[in-house]
């Protein structure tokens, strides 16, 4: 039988990924929530879940990657779909945040008896917005001109000026989290500190969750133009990156204005 294809559409082969990440993500959440309750055995089973999500991860990727590069099934068609699943996937990110902003806003703009009808709380000893908060908006929103810029110059076809913007990318964003994690440490509350604590670190930490994964999407795409997998019209999995980062982007804008700089000004009601 002929093993030629009729359609511009990718029937996928059977996998074992979706199962096997079913089961780790299981691993993770059992573990971490045992953990968090000092169960024993829960950071064992946290631990051992997130290396078991890693690599079926970069099994089941890389599984993509060879779909895409080299196997021929990312038609155009399919692309349009993958990007249609990207934006999907984005606008989730977008009501995940939009959470921790409505929390953080809910007990901002109306502060209740409990938190003295202040905000910030007594006793919170806010966080400056104008020294690293600000310096880290700048390396950030820098960090977006260099992808855009790798960008056009993996359209224009210049495979080395592509590395050297996105390499920069990456040393910017590393950069970043550093200056997060100092920010972290010199911190004078806890996220147990009312709910100003608990929507700060909820929402800077996450955000700083994404921005390490884009880090490491970025990597991989410097890899795999490295490895000159991407062309001029075939490069789905760096535009997927950059729109990635470019969102990451915007919502440290959102929590620079709101929760740096708008939540630290004093207020009585």
């Amino acid at each position: 039988m002929s093993s030629k294809q009729y359609h511009y559409f990718h029937i996928v082969d059977p996998s074992p990924w979706p199962l096997m990440t079913a089961i780790a993500t299981f691993m993770v959440t059992t573990g971490a929530a045992m953990w968090f309750h000092f169960y024993t055995g829960g950071g064992f089973l946290l631990s051992l879940g997130l290396v078991f999500l890693i690599g079926v991860l970069a099994c089941w990727w890389r599984d993509v990657v060879r779909e895409g590069t080299y196997q021929g099934h990312h038609t155009s068609v399919v692309q349009k779909g993958l990007r249609i699943g990207m934006l999907l996937f984005i606008l989730s990110e977008v009501m995940f945040f939009a959470g921790f902003f409505w929390a953080f806003f809910h007990s901002s703009l109306a502060p209740t008896v409990e938190l003295g009808c202040v905000w910030p709380p007594y006793g919170i000893d806010v966080i400056n917005p104008w020294e690293v908060p600000l310096l880290n908006t700048a390396i950030l929103l820098l960090s977006g001109c260099t992808v855009t810029w790798a960008h056009h110059a993996l359209i224009k076809g210049d495979r080395s000026e592509t590395l050297r913007a996105l390499g920069l990318t990456i040393f910017l964003a590393v950069l970043f989290t550093g200056f997060q994690a100092h920010e972290y440490v010199e911190a004078d509350f806890s996220i147990s500190d009312s709910i100003y604590g608990s929507t700060f670190y909820m929402a800077t930490g996450f955000h700083g969750l994404h921005v390490i994964i884009g880090t490491l999407f970025i990597a991989v795409g410097t890899y795999r133009v490295y490895a000159y997998h991407f062309t001029r019209e075939h490069h789905f999995g760096f535009e997927a990156a950059a729109w990635y980062w470019h969102f990451v982007d915007v919502v440290w804008l959102f929590l620079f204005v709101t929760m740096y700089w708008w939540g630290s000004t004093g207020y009585y009601f």
